[in-house]
């Protein structure tokens, strides 16, 4: 660590971290004003981040990858109450790069081995009052991130606005969801990240919502994608997202709309102790580099759980999403129960108002019969509170902990194996808290957790391994309701691969092969792109909206890959895609690979399989069927046979299992 005794510009110098302005241009440099204080760079050298301090006392950084201009210089630092650490900055010292080296295993990811390696820099500021705020810069390959730290808090201190910022060149696209506006839509229960992407939008378009951006946030600049997202949220800081206007093509950390709080709560982060912020996390790359990196869960804190041993990923039978409310029966959800059985699938979800329709006492006799098929049951519940006026139930039975404790200690007794929660209210300090005290919770009486209607898992994952997955999506349940988002629902999908499915679990309930029973929609894609589903999304228990009576059409060499196919996956791998026209994915799991591609446009489109690349011997081709058939089913000899011009219609699918 370098301290400065000098004037700052002579200290940075002497620490060998003063470096030329090439690579911006000198408007640039004049417009800021600024010295360049620092540069890191990446281990394979193809990223590098440099540092300003303007001669207002204003922090900035840049980023190039490959030497073009990727994040073009923008604002570092915060507001809190009575300290302004936004200008009048000075430097104070500067770390050498340090080689950061993490590895870890997931059941809930992309890749069940994680190696994570950056070079990282620490920079400590001092404001006018003499108050310090370090920032720390990690590159890795595939991308970087930034977060603050306050090491001096000891008393109470509120953060009033992050004014971290990326600035892009005015020629970018974007493809971005809407956040929606808070007390809105069914019941007043926004925002849940219910949104359908703008695609290819140029930058500076203001959110049709005006309430901002969700992450993953991606971005399209010199040829270069850039995904956006956050990590190491807790319950001091607020769910944020990105903010713009139209005058210019910067996006800024925006916090929650104070309304989004747990009852008597608050929305502004606030710590009385020694602060670390969220990470700032900017995946940079290819369209391969978003399919593949695991950034989200990279920067997240290790696992929380000493006991992970009730932690098994799986897929689900779930009956609303075909019969709805008025089944949530007895004798429906055995049903259900004995179809999860055939399938050889591990849990049966049941939905809202099961408190009254089944009773806790036929829902024990459901568990112990559950238990006699290998099946586990999650429980449905209402997270409550006033910040909507959701009527179903259970509800205000987790608002409390001794709430809480009581509840899943008699679900534990009963053999429940998780609850899914849903409803909740946005991304407020207080509420971002409380999903963390439910997390803490369901770990003591081994529950497994699925939050619904909810905010973003921003990597929660990796710290609580028990919070399986998180809807934030606009799901397949949206096709029951709506015939424009079963219209749409083909280009969704092939936008989630590389946005909100990157890095988190996600609820997205795939896979209707023969139509949704309860809908007066009809479905737009077809049986071998909701297959295709079944690979492609990435969720710690999948949830399927195939109704039992509905698999009875289904062929049994379909049903037999569907009994077999792995609950979490070694290894990914991008084949090729664009995001919202079609995205094909590979999937390792053992020995053996699995390959789904979508089409999401309204054109035919061929893909040429590189088969041989898998270095297989036999390749089962799953494909759209002909004639009134559902699917067709093909054996290639990759011996012989070294790739495929698979054609897909629009709507469009395909799975392969090579082995």
């Amino acid at each position: 660590m370098i301290v400065l005794k000098m004037s700052v510009k002579k200290t940075i110098l002497l620490a060998g971290l003063l470096i030329g302005m090439s690579g911006w241009g000198i408007g640039t440099v004049n417009r800021l004003q600024a010295q360049r204080l620092a540069q890191l760079q990446s281990p394979d050298k193809s990223i590098a981040l440099n540092v300003f301090l303007s001669a207002s006392g204003e922090i900035q950084y840049a980023i190039q990858k490959s030497g073009v201009g990727v994040i073009q210089p923008s604002a570092l630092g915060v507001m809190m109450q009575g300290h302004d650490f936004t200008k009048g900055m000075k430097l104070v010292m500067a770390s050498k790069p340090e080689r950061i080296t993490d590895s870890y295993q997931t059941k809930n990811a992309k890749k069940s081995s994680i190696l994570y390696q950056a070079n990282q820099l620490v920079m400590s500021f001092a404001n006018e009052e003499e108050k310090k705020m370090d920032i720390i810069f990690r590159l890795s390959n595939d991308g970087a991130a930034f977060r603050y730290s306050f090491p001096w808090i000891k008393d109470t201190e509120t953060i009033v606005k992050e004014c971290s910022s990326f600035s892009f060149d005015k020629e970018t696209s974007a493809w971005l969801q809407p956040m929606s506006e808070a007390k809105t839509g069914f019941e007043h229960c926004h925002p849940s990240y219910e949104e359908h992407y703008l695609q290819g939008i140029p930058v500076g378009t203001v959110s049709p919502l005006k309430s901002g951006w969700v992450y993953p946030a991606l971005f399209k600049t010199n040829d270069i994608w850039v995904l956006i997202t956050e990590a190491a949220l807790d319950g001091a800081y607020c769910g944020t997202r990105l903010i713009n206007d139209s005058a210019s093509s910067v996006y800024s950390i925006g916090f929650a709309d104070p309304r989004e709080v747990f009852t008597g709560g608050g929305y502004l982060p606030v710590n009385n102790k020694p602060w670390l912020t969220p990470w700032r996390i900017i995946t940079i790359g290819s369209l391969k580099t978003m399919a593949e990196s695991t950034l989200g869960t990279d920067l997240a804190p290790a696992a929380v759980l000493k006991d992970a041993s009730f932690v098994k990923p799986g897929k689900a039978s779930w009956s609303w999403i075909n019969s709805k409310d008025d089944n949530i029966t007895y004798s429906e959800q055995k049903k259900y129960i004995d179809y999860a059985h055939d399938m050889h699938w591990q849990y049966c979800l049941i939905d809202a108002d099961w408190d009254t329709r089944i009773g806790y006492e036929k829902i024990a006799e459901l568990s112990a019969y559950a238990k006699q098929k290998n099946v586990g049951l999650i429980l449905w519940y209402n997270s409550a509170g006033d910040w909507n006026t959701i009527k179903y139930h259970p509800k205000d039975v987790l608002l409390t902990k001794q709430g809480r404790e009581k509840e899943f200690s008699r679900l534990q007794a009963l053999g429940i194996k998780g609850v899914k929660i849903d409803f909740f209210g946005g991304d407020g300090r207080s509420m971002i808290q409380y999903y963390i005290d439910i997390l803490n919770d369901a770990a003591k009486y081994k529950l497994l957790v699925n939050f619904h209607g909810a905010t973003l898992p921003r990597g929660w994952q990796r710290t609580y391994p028990h919070l399986m997955t998180a809807e934030a999506i606009y799901g397949m349940e949206m096709v029951t309701f709506d015939q424009k988002a079963a219209d749409k629902q083909a280009n969704h999908c092939a936008m989630l691969p590389f946005t909100r499915n990157a890095f988190d679990p996600m609820d997205f309930t795939p896979m209707n092969l023969t139509g949704l029973t309860s809908s007066n929609c009809t479905r737009k894609t077809t049986p071998a792109f909701e297959l295709a589903l079944s690979v492609l999304f990435l969720s710690g228990i999948q949830h399927y909206a195939q109704s039992p009576e509905g698999m009875v059409q289904v062929p049994e060499d379909v049903k037999a890959f569907l009994r077999k196919l792995p609950d979490n996956w070694d290894d990914v791998r991008f084949i090729e895609g664009y995001p919202g026209k079609y995205a094909v994915i590979a999937r390792r799991s053992g020995d053996r690979w699995y390959v789904a591609g979508i089409n999401g446009d309204k054109n035919d489109r061929t893909i040429d399989l590189d088969m041989a690349s898998f270095k297989k011997s036999k390749a089962t081709l799953f494909a759209d069927g002909t004639g009134g058939e559902l699917f067709s089913t093909t054996v290639l000899d990759t011996t012989r046979q070294k790739r495929s011009d698979l054609t897909l219609p629009a709507g469009g699918g395909f799975v392969m299992v090579l082995e």
